[in-house]
């Protein structure tokens, strides 16, 4: 059976990621005019990203999907609020600070304070200013899946909360550094990325369809959207503070 499910996900991989040769190919021959540089080195990376994606998205298919489902239906029943809304933040801040994109993001920030002299040069600079970044979106995805699931325990609409989220945007945008502004909403979408998708998802689906009265596809869903809104207005703040 898994024999089977890797095979036919590598197709599929392979297909999902046709759109995307296609378009360098067309764009590489016919419209710059110039040959393919090493063609070996495009297919064996071809190679690697299909299989990588296969086995990406087999991973969360048998572990992380099952696994925040069933932690969601077990905090459900033990019926506790508090370590249900803390297990929920602790997810948030956790897969964030991990997130391999907000690393990447968060060092380039650095770097470029450093060289445009609103840090000092130095690597020990560089670095407090990344952790402090990667912090404050870590502290805003927590929060956001903190009010995300009080969301779906309390029926509240989700459009109220998305709503008031982009106008605190609005109103702190203007008080905040202008140099911060980019990187803020920026760090809205690296935080939702390859760790915090998959398991802050399985947790609002699973703790949608635990709890009675509740639609997993109305109230299971928009975790993601609220977690991409925090932090671009505790980046701000955190812009604010330093």
């Amino acid at each position: 059976m898994f024999k089977n499910r890797f095979v036919k996900q590598l197709f599929n991989s392979f297909l999902d990621l046709v759109p995307i040769l296609a378009v360098v190919l067309v764009f590489q021959v016919l419209v710059i005019g110039q040959p393919i540089p090493d063609v070996a080195r495009l297919i064996t990376g071809t190679v690697f990203v299909v299989l990588g994606l296969t086995l990406f998205v087999l991973g969360l298919e048998l572990s992380l999907f099952p696994l925040g489902e069933a932690m969601a239906h077990a905090f459900a029943r033990k019926g506790s609020l508090f370590w249900l809304l803390t297990f929920a933040f602790c997810l948030g801040f956790g897969t964030t600070v991990a997130e391999p994109a907000l690393i990447a993001i968060a060092d380039e920030a650095a770097r470029i304070a450093g060289k445009g002299g609103l840090i000092a040069a130095n690597p020990e600079a560089q670095t407090s200013y990344a952790l402090g970044l990667r912090i404050s979106v870590a502290l805003s995805v927590g929060f956001a899946i903190l009010v995300g699931v009080l969301r779906i325990i309390r029926g509240w609409p989700l459009y109220y909360l998305i709503i008031g989220g982009y106008c605190g945007v609005m109103l702190i945008t203007p008080f905040a550094p202008k140099e911060i502004i980019g990187i803020a909403y920026d760090s809205g979408g690296v935080t939702t990325s390859t760790i915090t998708v998959p398991l802050v998802t399985a947790l609002g689906v699973g703790l949608a369809t635990a709890i009675k009265g509740r639609n997993p596809m109305i109230d299971g869903f928009g975790l993601i959207a609220f977690a991409s809104l925090t932090p671009m207005i505790f980046v701000m703040a955190y812009g604010m503070l330093i």
